[in-house]
C-alpha cells in the first residue's frame, strides 16, 4: 500500500511515522509513506499556496492550481495502482472503521491536507474522490487526520500487526461493536480486582464473559 500526503508541513509526520508499528511496516516494505510539499507546485517566487477568498470574508483559502498539479503528478507516477484521492474537510463524510476496511483494498491513497480558512471548492468538485471528516470539530489542518487514516488503514493490511487475530475481536470490527474490557497483572491493585472468571482458567466461561461484556454503542 502506498500513501501520498500533500501538505505544506511535511516534517510534521517524521516522528509519528518513524516509530512503532508503522515504522516496522515501512522497514518491511509493507507500506510506503511519502510526504510532498505542496509549495513545489506553486507558480510564483513566494511559493504561495493560498489567496484571499472571492466575495470577501476572514482568512485565506488554499488555491486549486497547486493542488491540481500535485495530484496530477502523483497519479502519473503509479497509474496502474487502484488509487483513491481524499480531501480532509469539516463537511466531509465521517470516517469509520468500515471506511478503513474499504480503503485498505486500494493500492494507493493520496491525501490532501488543507490549512487556513479552507480549500477552494473546485478541489472537492473536480479533483478528489471523497471528502473525509473525523468528527464535528475543526482542526487547524489535515495533517493529524492524515496520520489517523494511515494508521487505521495500515493495521488492516496483512503482516502489519504482529498477530492477525488482534483484528478479529476488536472494537468496531463490526458495526456498533465495542470490545470487552481488558485486564493484566497485578490481579489486585489497591483493592481493585480483576474479574474472577478471567483468572479461573475455564476457557468456555471466559469466552461467555467476553461475549456478555461486549458493548454496543
Amino acid at each position: 500500500m502506498k500513501f501520498d500526503i500533500i501538505t505544506i508541513f511535511p516534517k510534521i509526520f517524521d516522528s509519528y511515522f518513524g516509530e512503532g508499528i508503522l515504522a516496522r511496516a515501512r522497514k518491511k516494505e509493507l507500506i510506503e509513506i511519502k510526504t510532498h510539499d505542496l509549495r513545489q507546485w506553486t507558480i510564483d517566487n513566494h511559493k504561495s499556496v493560498d489567496d484571499k477568498p472571492y466575495g470577501g470574508g476572514p482568512g485565506m483559502v488554499m488555491m486549486v492550481e497547486p493542488i491540481y498539479k500535485a495530484v496530477k503528478k502523483l497519479k502519473s507516477q503509479s497509474s496502474k495502482l487502484k488509487t483513491r484521492v481524499i480531501l480532509f474537510s469539516a463537511k466531509g463524510k465521517r470516517f469509520t472503521q468500515a471506511d478503513a476496511r474499504r480503503l485498505a483494498k486500494y493500492g494507493r491513497i493520496i491525501m490532501i491536507c488543507g490549512r487556513y480558512e479552507g480549500v477552494d471548492e473546485r478541489v472537492a468538485e473536480y479533483i478528489v474522490d471523497e471528502e473525509v471528516s473525523l468528527g464535528n470539530f475543526v482542526l487547524t489542518g489535515g495533517e493529524i487526520p492524515a496520520m489517523i487514516l494511515v494508521d487505521a488503514i495500515s493495521r488492516l493490511l496483512p503482516g502489519v500487526l504482529g498477530k492477525e487475530e488482534s483484528l478479529k475481536e476488536e472494537s468496531h470490527g463490526e458495526e456498533n461493536y465495542l470490545e470487552h474490557a481488558q485486564y493484566t497483572r497485578p490481579e489486585n491493585f489497591k483493592g481493585w480486582q480483576v474479574p474472577a472468571v478471567l483468572l479461573s482458567g475455564n476457557h468456555q466461561k471466559i469466552k461467555e464473559w467476553k461475549k456478555e461484556n461486549q458493548k454496543i454503542e
